[in-house]
C-alpha cells in the first residue's frame, strides 16, 4: 500500500503539469474553435529562449520576464498573422495552419538558440520528501511537489479569471456564438488576442517546469502532445476537464507502468494514455466535461 500511494501521488503531481499544458489548448479552442497544434512548439520555444538567455549571462529572474514578453508577442502575432486572415475558413484549414506554425516556431527557436540540449535550473532541488501517512512513510519528489503547486496555482487563477471577470464572460460569449458576441459589441479580435497572449504565458510556465525537469530539448514538443489524451478525457472546451483529465492521465500512466508494464515487457508509460483515450472515445467522445454536439443532417 505504501508503494501504491507513492506511485499514485507521483502520477497525480505529474498530472497537474499535464493539465497546465492542456489548458493552453483549451483556452484557444474555447475562444476561436481552433485546435492549436503549435502549443507544444510554443512550450519548446519558451523553455529554449529562457535557457538561452540564462546561458548568455542573464539571471533567471530577468530571463523569465523577457521570455514572457516574447511569448505574449508570439501569441499576439500568431493571432494577427495566422488566425485572423483565416477566420472564415474551414476548421481543417485552421488546423493545418497551426501545423505549419509548429514547424516554423520549432525552426525559429533552434535557429536563434541552437539545437543543443540545455539545462535549466529553477532553484528547486529534486530530493525526496518523506510524509508520514497512516503509519507509512510516503516519499515524494520535492521538485514534483513544488512544480505541481505552481501549476495548480496558475490553473486555479486562470479558471477564476475566465469565470469571474468581464473578459472571462466575454470569452464564454465568444465561445458560444461568434456572431452573437459581435452583435452585442464584444471585440472578437481583441478577445482572441488576449487568449493567444495568455496561451503564450501558459506555454512559458509549462516550458520552465518541464524544461527544468527533463532538460531543454526538442522532446519537450512531445511532452506537450501528452496533453491530447488529457483533452479527450476532460473535453476540449472545459478548464475543469483539463484538470481532471490531467490527474487521470498522470495517475493512470504511472500505475500502468508499475503494475501492467512487467506483464508486457515494460515501457508502456509513453503510450498507455493514448490507449486509454482511445477507449474513452468509444464510450464518451465529447469528454467528461465536454458538450455533446448534435448536428442536423
Amino acid at each position: 500500500m505504501q508503494f501504491f500511494l507513492e506511485v499514485l501521488l507521483g502520477g497525480l503531481l505529474s498530472g497537474v503539469m499535464y493539465a497546465l499544458v492542456a489548458l493552453g489548448y483549451v483556452l484557444i479552442y474555447k475562444a476561436s474553435g481552433v485546435f492549436n497544434f503549435a502549443q507544444g512548439a510554443m512550450v519548446f520555444f519558451a523553455a529554449l529562449t529562457t535557457a538561452g538567455l540564462v546561458d548568455a549571462g542573464l539571471s533567471l529572474w530577468l530571463a523569465a520576464p523577457l521570455t514572457m514578453v516574447a511569448m505574449v508577442a508570439l501569441g499576439l502575432l500568431t493571432e494577427k498573422i495566422v488566425l485572423r486572415p483565416l477566420v472564415a475558413q474551414h476548421e481543417i484549414t485552421l488546423f493545418m495552419a497551426t501545423i505549419g506554425l509548429t514547424f516554423f516556431v520549432e525552426g525559429l527557436a533552434q535557429a536563434i538558440w541552437g539545437a543543443n540540449v540545455r539545462s535549466l535550473d529553477l532553484g528547486i532541488e529534486d530530493v525526496p520528501l518523506e510524509w508520514l501517512l497512516e503509519n507509512a512513510n510516503i516519499a515524494i519528489s520535492q521538485f514534483d511537489l513544488v512544480a505541481s503547486g505552481i501549476a495548480a496555482a496558475l490553473v486555479t487563477m486562470l479558471a477564476i479569471f475566465f469565470s469571474k471577470t468581464k473578459i472571462g464572460r466575454a470569452l464564454r460569449a465568444v465561445a458560444d456564438d461568434h456572431q452573437a458576441a459581435l452583435s452585442i459589441g464584444i471585440p472578437l479580435q481583441h478577445i482572441w488576442g488576449i487568449v493567444w497572449g495568455v496561451a503564450g504565458f501558459v506555454a512559458l510556465v509549462a516550458g520552465l517546469l518541464w524544461g527544468s525537469r527533463n532538460g531543454v530539448q526538442f522532446a519537450l514538443t512531445f511532452v506537450a502532445l501528452k496533453a491530447l489524451p488529457v483533452l479527450i478525457l476532460g473535453g476540449f472546451t472545459s478548464v475543469p476537464g483539463a484538470i481532471v483529465g490531467g490527474l487521470i492521465i498522470g495517475a493512470s500512466e504511472k500505475l500502468a507502468e508499475v503494475y501492467l508494464g512487467p506483464l508486457v515487457g515494460g515501457g508502456i508509460e509513453g503510450w498507455f494514455p493514448y490507449v486509454l483515450a482511445l477507449l474513452f472515445l468509444l464510450v464518451r467522445p465529447e469528454g467528461l466535461f465536454g458538450e455533446k454536439i448534435i448536428r442536423r443532417i
